[in-house]
């Protein structure tokens, strides 16, 4: 079974969703014992919106279980700062096109949201700047075209 990389944060954030949904368990089982406490289960709207409440809950549980079992959780805060792109980390980019600095994390695909400025460590831009070193320019084939950007600052948050 291959290992997929994780932050902390992301493990962090799937265990409060575990969790969350662990607890709904037992008040969707109750919700089920109430319905079929109302007759007739053919025609019970509430018995089959209650298991099929059910069945998207237990769903959600088996694939937070199967990602967290196949996580492999990066902590960057416990390694030296380098200055080297990896996993985890928080770089500060100049785009040398625009004149513009943006700030992106490189995390999992399941942690990456793009509003948040976390990027998938399968992302175009994460490829291509895993490896390189603060202050180097690296030249990027994005969807968009080929974008520049000068390596400003690598922290290890």
């Amino acid at each position: 079974m291959e290992k997929v990389p994780m932050t902390v944060r992301g493990e962090q954030k799937l265990r409060s969703e575990l969790d969350v949904l662990l607890k709904r368990r037992p008040l969707i089982s109750q919700a089920i014992a109430e319905a079929r406490e109302l007759g007739d289960l053919k025609e019970n709207a509430e018995y089959h919106a209650a298991r099929e409440e059910q069945g998207i809950c237990e769903a959600q549980i088996r694939d937070i279980e199967y990602k967290l079992s196949v996580a492999q959780i990066i902590d960057v805060t416990t390694m030296p700062n380098t200055g080297k792109v990896i996993f985890g980390t928080t770089i500060t980019l100049l785009d040398l096109d625009t004149d513009k600095e943006v700030t992106y994390c490189i995390v999992g695909d399941d942690e990456a949201d793009i509003k948040q400025n976390l990027i998938s460590v399968n992302s175009p831009i994460a490829r291509g700047l895993i490896g390189k070193m603060e202050g180097d320019e690296v030249a990027i084939s994005t969807p968009g075209g080929q974008k520049e950007f000068e390596i400003l600052e690598v922290q290890y948050i």
